[in-house]
């Protein structure tokens, strides 16, 4: 396989190119900060772009890893768990991309740069960020660098930090005490591409003006520079653990070399047999610290393998599956084990035998390759991709029914994009993959460097969409840009189509989006993002209103700088939901091409008025724990110093603390108003084992996100936790008083669970209380006993319980607010009949414990009109709910605007029925014998699909921002029959 599918590799040395054009010429940029104006960025817990490099500290603690998605992530090994997020400040296009990241050997200081500062100096900046804290800072000496950093690299001593440079401005090296120069080597003819320190401080050096370099520990020249015998760009060159080999990869070669570590005399080269120069090439090079010899690049083989060669390089050869895409990176671990990073992008550890062991694979689609599988429908409201190349693991959206389904049935109104038309006949060599493209034999003027990608044909053949690496381009029949400037794009266009009626122009991006643009003039006006797992979603305008599904509004977020000497901010959009959740404008924008048109529409008919909000105004604060965010406690409480700090200005309102998601005991109603900077102290109990502290501040607008402190329990012998006791409201609504909301099997629904439930006393709990709110109990599910049940579980839960709110019934809207509805309520007076979901959902924050919410409350049955507004929509309501870094859990009956089904085959509804099996024992339960939250969630998902024939979605949500360690938590034990 050698199509686009590897294609990365052309499209980076483009990008270098282009880079370093515009580095070298000279500008007349003025000294300046960076763009103040928050911008949306994408986040999905792992990268969503090109892992460029990663490091390692000396003990193997942790993993660094830079991305050209413009942050550095800290992860800790071996398990690749994300620890932080390091945000340095971001401007438009290519500013912001991190090439280079490096930790220092005591894992403290973590040095990051690539295109980082030319925006707004003309000049170049290395970032410094401390590991636990996050914080950045900028000495002298690592400001105004020439040209764009590819590499750093720490001593083995920690003494030192090397910085390659793009362009002929050769090698920086500071020392680590102040970060002052120490030495330079700008007698370079190309980008200075890589460097590394032998065990006895030697420094070499892989340069792309096809040379090899070798310095002394006090870094003068050892000899010349050394022509590399194959290859015009040498990439990596690594030392042997004992400092007396190289090897040295190639960006256009698939060859491998070993030089001597002494004085860069040609050794020998590992067996490459079978890899020709058309297989990519094998760039990245590493030793094991047990001397075997590892390489990796673009070099493909159903995937891109890493190859190992025993005896030091001489021996035998493996290829080992590593990725999908081009391995970036490969650095040693102890025990012979080895840690990539590749373009999918995607982290993965090898042990020593070549086995994957840890593997945290790309979250985003990979759009490539998808030709003429990209389609739309007839007024481009609706969409088909493939999460995979060639259009493969397709799925589909629907902008009307906010509904994105999995391997959807063959389309029967969806058209891939036309690519030629009367007077407009293209072959695939005129436009795909190509520098040059061309209409007619006459070129077509794209960027330098830029590759064009995709095409398609407006439908009445006057005028055709090219996409390519970083613009979008209109043009007419004679070839002229119809939109006067190229539009920028966030990733490369894959794939575009142009909707039938001619109004839209729809396009596949790199960066795993989906984007709507108005043809007319090519202003972009929706974002649409799946998430890899194909159930998550999240659609927004320029401005940033937005829908998502269950669980997917924190996918996006307000990235805000803070100038050029700190770190950024980044905020999930979930903190302004009051603002910009506004699903009514989204569904208008594509009827009026207008944000601002869908933005006034909407209002009139929701009878509101919107304000514009500056988001700088209304963010949440920032808390960070003082200190190591790592310690080892033998006694409780413990006391953990934390600061806070308030972007917005606005005053702290309250201070709350978790511990392992639950609340601390003992903490409510703690408030305080810090000074900016102010070490804050707060003692917390907590249990007698491992365990996760979370410290978390608000103001009157939102709550910070939480600041995370690990304890490892060093004390005694972790005693017996005591059982938990578990306490149900389960509220069944079937017969209303209006008979045309009448639903068959809600009652039953909610009876069935509490019994299926009652036989858990003795088992996962000690004991299992419940409330039965249904016509069949005596006891209506009427307002008042609805919240009445709600104030029983507040009273009732201790930190040690789990809450479990149960609902089988209606669920309906009014002007933008979402109501269950008790038996007398009037589906045409919501505010005075409804139980509006707020009320559950302040009862879910100020329940203790676990809390786990199931919804069947879609059953709309087709009786929606007549209500004021847009229809039910549970994801809705399941964002409200999870909006807390509470153990939260809810299962919700379906997604988008779908209804729940029900049937008398079953005697309940569909989701109900996957629950009830599910919790008796048809989930997975492992050898434990438990049903964790997951491992339900997984059935249920299978099974109401099974049952519906794919017409009902249900899904699962938690909050982001809680890890699965913690969350991943028992729901029931299997009981043998």
């Amino acid at each position: 396989m050698n199509g686009t599918v590897i294609s990365r590799g052309k499209r980076e040395k483009a990008l270098i190119f282009a880079l370093l054009f515009l580095l070298l010429v000279p500008g007349s940029l003025k000294a300046g900060e960076p763009p103040k104006e928050p911008r949306l960025r994408l986040e999905t817990g792992i990268h969503t772009a090109r892992i460029n490099r990663i490091a390692v500290d000396a003990a193997n603690r942790f993993l660094v890893t830079a991305s050209d998605d413009k942050t550095v992530r800290l992860w800790e090994l071996p398990d690749l768990r994300l620890v932080r997020i390091l945000r340095p400040p971001i401007g438009s296009g290519h500013e912001g991309k991190i090439f280079a990241v490096a930790i220092s050997p005591d894992g403290n200081t973590i040095a990051a740069a690539g295109w980082t500062g030319w925006e707004w100096e003309g000049k170049v900046s290395i970032y410094l960020f401390d590991r636990a804290s996050g914080r950045m800072s900028r000495p002298k000496d690592l400001r105004g660098l020439p040209g764009a950093v590819f590499h750093l690299a720490y001593s083995r001593d920690g003494r030192y930090l090397v910085a390659c440079l793009g362009g002929p401005h050769g090698i920086r090296i500071y020392q680590t005490k102040d970060y002052t120069l120490f030495k330079e080597d700008t007698e370079y003819g190309g980008d200075s591409y890589d460097a590394d320190f032998s065990i006895d401080g030697r420094l070499v050096t892989a340069s792309f003006d096809g040379f090899l370099r070798l310095y002394d520990k006090d870094f003068k020249r050892i000899g010349s520079p050394v022509k590399a015998p194959d290859g015009e760009q040498p990439s990596f060159a690594r030392f042997s653990p004992d400092g007396t080999k190289i090897a040295v990869g190639y960006n256009d070669s698939t060859r491998v070399d070993v030089f001597s570590g002494t004085d860069l005399s040609y050794l020998f080269s590992p067996d490459t047999s079978g890899i020709g120069i058309n297989d990519g090439n094998l760039m990245a090079v590493a030793w094991s610290t047990d001397g075997s010899l590892y390489a990796g690049g673009k070099y493909w083989r159903d995937g891109c393998p890493i190859l190992r060669w025993a005896d030091g390089g001489k021996g035998s050869r493996q290829d080992l599956p590593a990725a999908g895409n081009t391995i970036m990176e490969i650095l040693p671990l102890r025990e012979g084990r080895m840690v990539f990073g590749a373009g999918d992008p995607a982290l993965g550890i090898l042990d020593s035998a070549g086995n994957r062991t840890h593997y945290r694979g790309s979250e985003i689609g990979d759009f490539r390759d998808t030709l003429g599988r990209f389609l739309a429908s007839y007024d481009g409201t609706t969409v088909q991709f493939g999460f995979d190349p060639f259009g493969k693991s397709p799925a589909r959206f629907s902008i009307a029914k906010r509904l994105l389904t999995p391997d959807p049935a063959e389309p029967d109104n969806l058209a891939p994009p036309l690519t030629r038309a009367e007077g407009l006949e293209f072959t695939e060599s005129d436009w795909e993959g190509t520098l040059t493209p061309r209409l007619k034999g006459k070129p077509l003027q794209l960027a330098k460097d830029e590759e064009s990608r995709s095409l398609a044909v407006c439908p009445d053949g006057q005028c055709f969409l090219l996409g390519a690496e970083w613009y979008l381009r209109l043009f007419d029949r004679n070839g002229v840009e119809k939109w006067g400037m190229p539009i920028p794009i966030p990733g490369v266009a894959w794939s575009v189509n142009i909707s039938g009626n001619g109004r839209l122009a729809v396009a596949a991006l790199g960066d795993g989006t989906i984007r709507w643009y108005r043809l007319r003039d090519g202003q972009e006006i929706l974002a649409f993002f799946p998430h890899r797992d194909r159930k998550r979603w999240v659609l927004w305008t320029p401005s940033g209103y937005y829908d998502a599904s269950s669980g997917g509004e924190d996918l996006i977020g307000w990235h805000i700088n803070n100038g050029k000497d700190q770190a950024a901010d980044f905020f999930p959009v979930s903190r302004f939901r009051q603002q910009f959740y506004r699903p009514d404008v989204i569904s208008k924008v594509l009827e009026t091409l207008d944000e601002k048109e869908a933005l006034l529409l909407a209002d009139k008919e929701a009878g509101r008025k919107t304000e514009k909000v500056s988001i700088e105004t209304r963010t949440p604060p920032v808390v960070s724990i003082a200190g190591n965010d790592t310690i080892d406690v033998k006694t409780s409480p413990v006391t953990v110093p934390f600061v806070v700090r308030s972007p917005s200005g606005e005053p702290v309102t309250a201070l709350s603390a978790l511990v392992s998601g639950l609340p601390a005991a003992g903490l409510k109603g703690i408030r305080h108003e810090p000074r900016e900077g102010e070490t804050l102290e707060m003692s917390i109990p907590v249990p007698e084992q491992n365990s996760e502290v979370a410290i978390i501040v608000e103001n009157r607008f939102a709550k910070s996100e939480p600041a995370t402190l690990r304890l490892r329990w060093k004390g005694e012998a972790i005693r017996r936790p005591v059982k938990p006791k578990l306490y149900i409201l389960a509220v069944g609504v079937s017969t209303y008083k209006d008979e045309s909301l009448k639903l068959n099997y809600a009652h039953a629904d909610a009876e069935a669970f509490v019994k299926l439930m009652d036989g858990q006393k003795g088992l996962l709990y000690e004991d299992v209380k419940s409330m039965l709110l249904t016509e069949k109990t005596g006891k209506e599910a009427d307002r008042d006993n609805i919240l009445d049940g709600l104030k029983w579980l507040e009273d009732s839960t201790t930190p040690n319980d789990t809450a479990v709110i149960f609902l089988s019934g209606h669920g309906m809207t009014e002007r933008g607010i979402y109501y269950f509805l008790p038996v007398n309520a009037d589906k045409h007076n919501l505010k005075k009949t409804g139980l509006p979901y707020s009320s559950i959902t302040d009862s879910v924050k100020v329940l203790t414990g676990k809390i786990v919410v199931f919804a069947d409350t879609c059953k709309s049955g087709g009786i929606m009109g007549g209500t004021k507004g847009p229809s039910f929509k549970i994801d809705d309501v399941v964002n409200e709910l999870i909006d807390t870094p509470k153990a939260v859990v809810v299962y919700a009956s379906t997604t988008g605007y779908q209804d729940s089904r029900e049937d008398k085959v079953w005697g309940h509804g569909a989701f109900t029925k996957a629950v009830l099996e599910g919790l008796d024992g048809k989930a997975p339960s492992g050898d434990t014998g438990k049903i964790t939250i997951f491992g339900l969630a997984k059935y249920i998902s299978d099974r109401v699909k099974e049952l519906t024939h794919g017409q009902q979605t249900p899904t699962m949500a938690n909050p982001s921002n809680m890890s699965a360690n913690i969350i991943d938590f028992p729901m029931a034990v299997k009981v043998k029959k």
